[in-house]
């Protein structure tokens, strides 16, 4: 296959078989970061729910980096919210010392309603990527 390169907007081409320009397109280069779980449950939602928002992330090669800020957001608000519901419903160590199986219960359902909220707001929230 020959290349061409047209003048007009600088564009390189190649010819196909069928006789037919086609044009050299690539995706840009995309930074690779670790993706954990919030973070895929992010592109599955998007994939499903958000083509639109998913293609411009994937075209613009900033897909990798939002699902990476998305995971790592997740994270941080989660550890928060388990901190402050702990507090808030008195599971302290000493709860923990006397009574270990209600302890765990307990951490176990807040850790559960914190996440709930975090994949709300998070992983099917609107948040802009700069």
């Amino acid at each position: 296959m020959e290349k061409h390169i047209m003048e007009e907007n600088g564009i390189s081409y190649t010819l196909g078989e069928d006789g037919l320009y086609y044009p050299d397109l690539y995706l840009p280069e995309e930074t690779e970061y670790p993706i954990g779980k919030y973070g895929m449950l992010r592109k599955t939602y998007l994939k499903e729910h958000r083509k639109g928002l998913y293609l411009e992330l994937v075209l613009a090669g900033k897909l990798n980096e939002h699902l990476h800020l998305i995971d790592e957001e997740c994270n941080q608000m989660m550890d928060r919210l388990v901190e402050q519901m702990k507090e808030k419903q008195g599971v302290t160590e000493e709860l923990k010392v006397q009574d270990q199986m209600a302890w765990v219960g307990r951490v176990n359902n807040i850790r559960a309603c914190a996440e709930e909220i975090v994949v709300y707001e998070f992983v099917m929230g609107e948040l802009k990527v700069n």
